[in-house]
Formats: structure tokens, sequence, C-alpha cells
């Protein structure tokens, strides 16, 4: 059965494909012959060096038959471009007896696509002899009526071979009373009629045989016989005739079964059995008209039996007969021609010839992907059809004829649109209109062209110094739509100097997720900001990257006791100072000063007297350091007095320092040191004081500095949301509002706050300047 409907659809191909072939519409499309029945292999033609392709290109280009029932017949040599015989090829099964065999065949070149259709004609050759339907035939004439001159129809034979090959004579063998009369129709067909040439007497030959030879023109010739039985018969002289010999009828296609078409009424002169008329198709009706149509042989009704089809047969033409009962049989003869109405009955059908399954998405536009044909079985405008595409898609197609080029429109984006479902329809031109769909997928294929991006521009973070080496300070994370390696990221530290040294010695980041560690211990005394340049990196060709800033801020912990510069001291010398006699309260002693490396409140002092020779006879400043006499000094004041002194900073634990000063009373020693401001004229030259007040001074600028510039570069670069509006670190501006939003802010000794800085715009330019 699939052979069969394999045969059947080559058929309306060739059919329909010579007709347009005759309509010019083959222009510029190769053409080859090959003779019928040849051995698979047989070469047919020279397909690439026809096309222009070279021997090397036709493995890349793939040079290739385009349709299944192309493939099905013929075949590419892809060592030699040669197109061979795939399979057997009969002509009479392909084109019947069409005098023209055409074979319409696609070949498909890819990269870039193209189609290319040829034709390719199949040569009869003499591989069927004339057959007869009967071997024997009867007639029967009536004696003495039958005058010299009459005509007998003679059943013809069938040649399936065409053209030459087909049937070109018939011969009767020699008598004495009959003779051959070939008569040819519109459409070439040999009818051969046998003609009296002697008046029959049965008395003197009652049967006459005869044998019926049909020749086709082949070389050599084959011949088909057929055997005439003559019998002479008498009276039955009126043969039933009717209305007309020809009848003109047509019919729509589809029409219901057992649907009356026509009903014949013939008539004989004749009475009684001679005149009763039954009727009946002639002997060169096809089977096929047969199963389309019924004759009723008592009516002469003739009526719809089978599904009459357009596609299949648009025309034809019976002959019937009208046969009396009488002795001998009398019969008359018409003919009906049908003409069938096409309606539109079949949907379009889409054929994909070649589709691309993966498109980049750098292709550029106008780029063929996909190559499709349509074809309807109806004809006239029930089969003209269009291909068409859902809106808002950047593709298009491009047509000739019922071919179809889908092209790119416009830019594709595989990280918008990954994969494309389209839903094509083919629609006719009939009425009502007939639609076919039929669905297409084809993905976008990614190129690297989407640089990661980070989920922050800038990133800060806060930790404390003295941490362990190794410890997680932060993490960074970024995101690239492309996908595979185009998506695989790597960050990286970008080498820079910090504090002297490579930014590297410092932090390390992991290559995969982007941790970030620290290398070393901290020390805030050192460095209190590390701005770390980073880069993120994917893996595609060429590589995309992108680079942020992490800020690490260094927070100070209460890792240094104080140091007191003046008075002088150390473990093998005590500080003297000299008091002299009567001195009254509220006197200047000396001043104790002392410095902390840390800062903020690990830096804050306070001075206090621990122990002391008389505790009511001295006092210091918890702020200033400076030590005065509480009282005026009398006699009984013992003349030497120790005091032992504390600095001690605000940090959690609180660090301290000790100082032990030996004072003397003198009467009339001159006094040392009374003024606050001349301690350091006083005192010897330490350059160890000058040393840690400079590092002290420019510990507090550079931080001081550095917390500024970051602030002023956050506030104007988050100017255009904040209306003006400048936050500290760690702030953001409240929307539509000119405050800002309060956030949670870790302190030194780690408990949370909440911190609030305004600042307009007009401030923060007047501060960097």
């Amino acid at each position: 059965m699939d052979i069969q409907n394999s045969v059947e659809t080559w058929k309306r191909q060739v059919l329909c494909f010579f007709f347009l072939c005759s309509w010019g519409w083959g222009s510029g499309q190769l053409r080859y012959s090959v003779v019928e029945e040849s051995e698979p292999g047989t070469l047919v033609g020279n397909l690439a060096q026809d096309l222009g392709l070279q021997i090397y290109d036709i493995p890349k280009r793939r040079l290739r038959m385009g349709s299944e029932e192309s493939r099905k017949y013929f075949a590419v040599n892809w060592e030699n471009g040669a197109l061979t015989v795939n399979g057997n090829i009969d002509r009479e099964s392909l084109c019947g007896s069409t005098s023209i065999c055409l074979l319409p065949a696609e070949v498909v070149i890819e990269s870039p696509l193209e189609l290319h259709r040829l034709v390719i004609e199949i040569r009869d050759i003499n591989d069927n002899s004339p057959i007869f339907t009967t071997a024997e035939r009867t007639i029967k004439i009536l004696e003495l009526l039958a005058n010299p001159g009459a005509t007998f129809h003679l059943e013809g034979a069938h040649d399936l071979d065409v053209g030459a090959n087909g049937i070109q004579q018939y011969k009767l063998n020699p008598n004495g009373y009959f003779s051959l009369s070939v008569k040819t129709r519109k459409d070439g067909t040999l009818i051969p009629e046998l003609v009296l040439e002697k008046a029959l007497d049965r008395e003197e030959l009652s049967e006459h045989h005869l044998i019926l030879t049909a020749v086709d023109g082949g070389n050599p010739p084959r011949t088909g016989t057929s055997e005439i039985h003559v019998i002479v018969l008498d009276l039955n002289d009126n043969a039933p005739t009717f209305e007309k010999s020809l009848f003109k009828i047509s019919v729509l296609e589809n029409v219901p079964l057992n649907t009356v078409l026509l009903q014949l009424n013939a008539t004989d002169l004749d009475e009684g059995a001679n005149s009763e008329i039954e009727y009946s198709f002639n002997e060169h009706t096809p089977d096929s008209i047969k199963r389309l149509l019924s004759l009723n042989p008592k009516s002469g009704i003739i009526s719809t039996s089978g599904a009459i089809d357009y596609e299949e047969l648009n025309s034809f033409e019976i002959s019937v007969r009208a046969k009396d009962k009488g002795v001998p049989e009398m019969e008359g003869r018409c003919t009906i021609q049908v003409e069938v109405e096409d309606v539109n009955d079949n949907p379009p059908e889409i054929l994909v010839t070649s589709l691309m399954k993966d498109v980049s998405e750098d292709t550029a536009v106008g780029t063929v992907i996909g190559l499709f044909s349509v074809k309807d079985k109806d004809s006239g405008k029930n089969g003209e059809v269009i291909l068409e595409l859902p809106s808002n898609l950047p593709f298009k197609f491009k047509s000739f004829d019922d071919h179809y080029s889908l092209i790119t429109d416009s830019i594709l984006d595989r990280e918008k649109i990954p994969q494309y479902v389209i839903e094509l329809v083919a629609r006719d031109m009939g009425s009502p209109p007939l639609q076919t769909q039929q669905i297409i997928i084809f993905n976008i294929s990614d190129v690297n062209d989407n640089p990661p991006t980070f989920s922050h521009v800038t990133l800060s973070v806060s930790v404390k110094e003295n941490n362990e080496a190794g410890q997680l300070l932060t993490a960074v994370s970024a995101f690239d739509p492309d996908e595979g390696r185009n998506s695989d990221l790597m960050y990286s530290i970008l080498e820079k100097q910090g504090q002297g040294h490579p930014i590297s010695s410092f932090v390390y980041i992991n290559a995969k997720n982007g941790n970030i560690y620290a290398q070393r211990s901290f020390d805030f005394e050192n460095v209190q900001v590390l701005q770390i340049p980073i880069q993120v990196e994917d893996s595609g060709s060429p590589k995309l990257f992108t680079n942020t800033t992490v800020y690490i801020f260094i927070l100070d912990t209460n890792d240094n006791a104080p140091t007191i510069l003046y008075p002088e001291h150390s473990k093998d010398f005590i500080a003297q100072q000299k008091i002299p006699r009567p001195a009254s309260g509220g006197s200047f002693v000396t001043k104790v000063t002392a410095v902390d490396l840390d800062s903020g409140h690990n830096a804050l002092l306070s001075y206090s007297i621990v122990e002391a020779s008389d505790l009511s006879l001295f006092h210091i400043s918890a702020h200033t350091g400076e030590v005065r006499i509480v009282r005026d000094l009398q006699d009984t004041d013992a003349s030497e007095q120790n005091l032992v002194i504390s600095v001690s900073d605000h940090g959690k634990p609180p660090l301290s320092a000790r100082l032990t000063i030996f004072l003397t009373l003198e009467d009339g020693a001159v006094q040392e040191s009374m003024e606050a401001a001349d301690f350091f004229h006083k005192s010897p030259n330490n350059p160890d004081i000058t040393f840690y007040l400079i590092i002290s001074l420019i510990s507090i600028s550079t931080v001081s500095f550095i917390t500024f510039v970051i602030l002023l570069v956050k506030c104007l670069k988050r100017d255009h949301r904040s209306h003006g509006l400048c936050c500290k670190e760690g702030y953001e501006p409240k929307h539509y509002t000119e405050q800002c939003q309060p956030t949670l802010h870790l302190n030194t000794d780690g408990t949370l706050k909440y911190m609030e800085v305004r600042m307009h715009p007009s401030e923060a330019q007047a501060g960097a300047a």
C-alpha cells in the first residue's frame, strides 16, 4: 500500500511538473534524461560540474538530494558529484500513458543553504507487449441485413509503453469477407473496426474465425492477438438508437455516493424481445471508471459509486452501449464526456527541505536558516498557497513560486529569547480557504557578547585589626547572562601597591567563588583602609571582564598601652622634681605628657594619682596631666614626697602606664617648670618625643582625610538619587526626603548604634577644597 501511495504521489508530481514546465516554470533548471529500468548506479549526469562545484567542496557543502521522493530514485556520489540511479524506475508506474515523463527533483547544498531544482526525463523502452482484455471475442451478424461496408466495433489492445513503443497498427488475417479499418481518436488511441466486404450467407458459412493482431513500434516490435468469432444469425433488423451520439456533463468532485449524473434513453423500433434494451459500459471502459460510476442496465441511469477526486482524474470519456435481446442482438452506442470540477477539499502541505537546528545569535541579518516548499493538490485558486509567519519575529520569508527561504530580519539575542517555537501557517486561496499549521523549533546558540556584571558597583567592609590570617573578609559576586563557558567566571585581584607592599600580600581571592580572605593580620596603626581592585573575567572567546573596587576598613582595637613621654623615666631612673618652699595652693608642680598609638576612645587618656606620701597635698588633672599643690605647704610637711601616677586609656579592657615621681621640698629652691608651656624647653633634647608626636599627628590626619574622601566620592555618585543629600559611609538617603536613612553602625567596642550625618553638596565641595 505504501509503494502504491508513493507511486501515486510521484504521478501527481510528474503531471503537475509537466504542466508547469509547459508554462515556462522550469526556466534555468538542470535537465537530465535516463532510460527506465536502468540498473542502480547508472550515471545520469555530473551534477557537481553542472552546479559549478569543485570536487573538494562536495563533502563540505553536503551536496545531497532534497526530498524523500528524490532520494528514492536518485542519489549523489560524494566522491565525484555524479547523479546516479538509486532504485528501480518504472516509467509506466510513474507516468502512465503520458507521452513525456518528467520527474522533478530537488538538490540541497549547505554552507550556505542553496536549493536547486532538476528535471529528469524518463525515456521509455519497449518492455511491454500489447494486451487484449479478452483473448476471444464473439460477434453475431444477421445474415442479409448486413450490407458490404458495415462496420463492427472491435476491442482495442492496451500497451503500457508510449510514443513509438506504443500500439502503432492493427492487422487482420487475410479472408474473403472482412477487412480491418483503424480510426484514431483525438488522444491518439487507435480504434479497430471490422468492415464487412462481402454479404454474408448463413447457409454458405455460419461462422468465421479471424485473428486480430496489435503491433507496437518498438525495435524489435511486440505483438498481441485476439481471436474473433463471427456468427451469422437470422433477422433482428433494428438496433437501439440514442437521442444523440455525444453527451457532455460536468460534476463536482466529492459529490455524495449514488448521485445521479445522467439518465440515458435509447429506443428500438422492433417489438418484443427485439426491443428490450439493456445498457452497459463498452469493453474499452477502464476498471478505474467503473469503480467511480455505475450504470443501471434497465433504466440507463448513470450514478456515482465511488469518490470522484479532481486531483486524480479531472476529465474522462466513457462509451455506453444499448443492446437489445433480439436474435441476433443489435446494439447502439453513445459517448459521454465527463468534466470534473475542482472544489477546495485539500489543505495545503508544508514541506521542510532544510532547517538549521541551532542559529548563532550573531548571525547576520539576511542569513538563510531554513528552506520550505508548499503544495496543494487542488487547482486554480484552490491550489494557490501562501506561507505565513507570526508577526513580531526577527524572521521573514523570501518566496519564489512555491518555495520559501526563511531568513533573519533583525539582530538575534539569546539572552532575551533563547529558543523560538514558530507556528507556520500555509493558507490556500480557495473559498472557504483551507490552512495547515506546522511547528518548527530552533535554538539560539550563545556567543560571548555580555561582560560579567558585579552585584555591587563598590563594596565596603570593616574588620578589626589583629585578625587571623586566612579569615574570610567578604565575598564579591557577579553574573554573566551568557551560557556555557561564556558564563564561567574567574575572579582575580589586580596588582596594586598598598603601604609600599603589593595588595596581594594583604588579601587573596578565591578565583571560583569570589571569597576574599586575609593574607596576614592587619595593624590599624599601619594600615587604615585597603582599596582592592577586583576583576571578574568570563571564559569566552574573546574573554570579557569587569572591574570593581572593594574597600576594607581596618577598625582599631585597644592593643597599645599609653606611653609616658614626660617626665623622663625608666626602670633604672626615677623622675625627680624640686618644689620651693613656701608654695601656695594651686601652684604648678609638673605636667605628665603621654600618647597612645590607638585611636578614638582607645587613645583618650586619663591621669590619676594612685599612690602618694600625702594624698591631701597633690592633685593631678585627669585630662591634662598637670600636677598641682592642693594647699599651701607647711613646715610640718615632709621634705620628700613620692607620687605614683597612672595614665589609662578608655579601651575595653583599658590599658595603663605608671610613673613614679620623687618630689623634694626645699627652702629657697628655684622652681623648675612652673609654666606648662615651658616643660618641653626645659627637658633635655629627646628625639623620641618628637617622633611619637609626629606619628600620632600623621596617623590621625591620614585616617581623617581618607575617610572624608571616600564619603565625598560616594555622596557624589549617589547625588542624582539622594537630591543633594550626602550621608556617611554605611548610610543611604531616604527616597524623596532630605534625611539620611539611619542604619546600624558597629562601634569599636562591638556595640551597635544609629548614626546620621547630613551634608549639603556645597559643604562637601568646600570640604574637598
